[in-house]
């Protein structure tokens, strides 16, 4: 009875968490078929795109050489991600709303090729790629840390790994559980920062989940202090702007590691 039970409860849990991550990938699309359709994909937005990737690539070069015929992937390579202005021969994203977004983006997108996948199930065999990244996209997703998990596994021994994803003050982290039960629990409810996403992450909890991955920590860098410190003198009186001088949001955690 009791073995039932928890069963029945496992369940309820693991199509609570499908649904969430359902949700959130429906309100990505939308925001982006808004965007394409607002915003042609004008040079300077291009420009601004390839730049970032450039300044990463930079970055992780002066850490170990990139050469031109290395395997990349990028996981949540989205509408305008750094894969597609790192220019290397093998070049691949991996996306869910990958086949929507050559549809919406088509000059950018084709810069790299891309397929529809989850993060939680990458197609490619262990010890693939001499590069991967994630550039803030798993907290979007259903299982965010499988993705994690997912990503060493096919990133090669010596291999260099980038990661970003934002980080919240912890209250923000209670509010997204209590988001995710009101709304498992039928009252269909939904706040958009906490619909968009499928999980706020402290700084302290992604930490403690990069360390328990094979990797070589290289940097761990936050952007806390700045954000708080800005958030708090913002002279926007809106109420989430003002709730942020108290409790800070969306700041940056950055990730460089080596593949041991």
């Amino acid at each position: 009875m009791i073995a039932n039970e928890q069963e029945n409860a496992d369940g309820w849990r693991a199509r609570s968490r499908r649904e969430r991550g359902r949700r959130a990938l429906a309100r990505q699309l939308e925001y982006q078929e808004k965007k394409a359709a607002a915003f042609s994909e004008s040079d300077d937005m291009r420009r601004s795109i390839f730049l970032r990737a450039q300044l990463i690539r930079q970055k992780l070069s002066a850490i170990k050489p990139i050469a031109g015929s290395d395997k990349l992937l990028e996981v949540g390579s989205g509408a305008h991600g750094l894969i597609f202005g790192f220019g290397n021969n093998f070049a691949v994203g991996i996306d869910p709303l990958a086949v929507d977004y050559k549809r919406l983006f088509p000059a950018w997108q084709k810069n790299a090729v891309t397929a529809a996948a989850i993060g939680e199930r990458l197609p490619f065999a262990d010890a693939s790629f001499e590069v991967v990244m994630s550039d803030n996209v798993i907290d979007h997703a259903e299982q965010p840390l499988k993705i994690l998990e997912e990503i060493v596994r096919v990133l090669k021994p010596g291999g260099i790994l980038y990661f970003t994803v934002n980080v919240h003050h912890p209250v923000y982290e209670i509010a997204s559980r209590a988001h995710g039960l009101w709304n498992a629990l039928g009252l269909k409810f939904e706040l958009s920062p906490f619909a968009d996403h499928t999980v706020h992450f402290t700084e302290r909890r992604i930490r403690g989940a990069v360390s328990q991955l094979a990797i070589k920590s290289v940097s761990q860098s936050s952007t806390v202090s700045e954000t708080r410190n800005a958030q708090r003198s913002s002279k926007n009186l809106r109420p989430q702007a003002i709730l942020n001088k108290v409790f800070f949001k969306n700041a940056l955690f950055e990730l460089i590691a080596i593949r041991t």
